[in-house]
């Protein structure tokens, strides 16, 4: 899986404290339901990082295949509810 990245993307992803290497694990681990798709060309992953914490991503596949992360955040309270319920 390749992931393209830019100034835009990592710079937006660091205001939510998340590293790109931190959103490209949520992606490449990816289980169903997910990548769920959200709108014509976005995708939605939520699942954990490397170190346990539970994150929504949202990417998009450009032209040539390559991941293009568009957001990253940590799943708010409810939302780690729902995930661990989805997960049984």
């Amino acid at each position: 899986m390749h992931f393209r990245w830019n100034e835009w993307n990592t710079e937006h992803l660091a205001r939510h404290g998340i590293e790109p290497e931190v959103a490209e694990h949520v992606v490449e681990g990816a289980v169903g339901p997910y990548p769920r798709r959200i709108d014509e060309d976005k995708l939605l992953v939520w699942g954990p990082g490397p170190a346990g914490e539970l994150l929504q991503v949202i990417f998009v596949l450009d032209k040539e295949d390559s991941v293009y992360i568009l957001h990253a955040r940590p799943l708010t309270e409810r939302e780690k509810g729902r995930y661990r319920r989805q997960r049984r």
